[in-house]
Parts: C-alpha cells; structure tokens; sequence
C-alpha cells in the first residue's frame, strides 16, 4: 500500500500527486499541515518519517522515499505502467533537465521556509515575498520557455512530445504558484500553452489542490 504524506498547497506535493494519478496508483494521504500548530512538520512524530520535515514523502510497505523527482523515478522503476520519463537517453535527459529547472532552480527559492525568512527574519513583509516569489520565478520561467519553443526542439502538447511526463508534473504546480503570486504568465506562451492543456485533463484536476481533503 502506497501512503503519501502531504501538504494540499506544496507544489512538491502536488507534483507527486500528478506522478500518482498519470500512473494511475492507488494510494491513502497523511496531510500534514505546514501552517497550523506551527507547523505539523516540526512535530516530532514527523521528523521520525522525514528528518528534513518536508513534504512529500512516499511510503512504499516498509520503505520510506523523500524528495519528489526521486520518488517519480522510484515509481517508474517499481510501478513501468505509463511510465514519466521517455524510452530513449537523450529524451529521458532532456525531460529531467525541464524537471530540474522547476525543481533546483526555481522553487527551492519561494519555498515556504524561504518565504518566511525573506518576510519575516529580512522584514521584507508580505510584499517583499510576493517580489521575491515572482522575480525567482520569472527567471526560471524565461529558460524554460527558451528550451520548449526552440526551432526543432520535440515539445509537443506536453513539454516532451504528446505524452505527459514528469516535465509536466512539474511545470503545472509551478505555474499555480505563479499564479498566487501575480506573475503574468503572458511571456511565456508555450509554457502558458502545455499548462492549460494538462490542467484540463483529470489526473491534473483530482491533484489539484483545491481538491484535496486537507483544502479545507
């Protein structure tokens, strides 16, 4: 049995939760909330499933697995069923790189630890984190529209070819953090494309925040 620990409004969470519905793997959800109580990931009965009390994290029977494109590569390999990375080499590196982006470059700076520093320890306040978020995201969001929209590049519906994969697992939780943001995503029109289109399809929706128990 696959037990997911999350937080509704994570984009690493989300992002797991799109791996899970793609696939099409049944699985209970802890939530742990990162907000109420000072947060649940502080508590001590967490930090004895995840060390670094963040969310995701997957458990597999006894085996506990951290850090989200981890686990999708983890799912791959345990659970091939339409599968998140592509067959070949070059593809399967450049679907990794589109992931990395978001995931390395991108969301580690508007991190809810990060936010909350750069508001309340810098004294940046709610605006100085709205700033902050945006400029971070900006940044990443011009590199991966340049890689999508280049001449001969092979993004297709999705960000590789017309499959969705772990590239698209990532961007679409990425671009809802854009949104809370007021990023305007108007200059990214490929990326703005692909999210559209896979946030209308079901195993988008049923990850979608809003729909998770713990939105309440």
């Amino acid at each position: 049995m696959l037990t997911l620990y999350s937080y509704f409004r994570s984009s690493a969470s989300y992002r797991l939760r799109i791996a899970l519905a793609l696939k099409g793997l049944a699985h209970e959800t802890v939530p742990v909330h990162l907000l109420k109580g000072g947060g649940e990931q502080h508590q001590a009965a967490y930090r004895a499933v995840n060390p670094a009390g963040l969310v995701p994290v997957l458990q597999d029977g006894d085996t506990v697995l951290t850090q989200s494109l981890a686990i999708m590569e983890y799912l791959d390999e345990a659970y091939p069923v339409s599968p998140l990375l592509p067959s070949g080499a070059l593809d399967r590196a450049r679907v990794r790189a589109l992931a990395l982006t978001i995931a390395c470059d991108i969301h580690p700076l508007g991190n809810l630890r990060v936010l909350n520093y750069v508001g309340d320890t810098l004294g940046a306040g709610e605006e100085g984190r709205k700033v902050w978020a945006s400029h971070w995201i900006a940044l990443g969001f011009e590199a991966f529209e340049e890689v999508l929209s280049r001449p001969g590049a092979p993004t297709g519906q999705f960000c590789h070819g017309d499959t969705p994969g772990m590239a698209d697992c990532c961007l679409v939780p990425q671009v809802f953090n854009a949104r809370r943001f007021g990023l305007d995503l108007a200059p990214y029109p490929t990326l703005k494309r692909i999210a559209e289109h896979c946030e209308a399809l079901a195993p988008f929706v049923v990850a979608h925040p809003a729909n998770q128990l713990d939105a309440a």
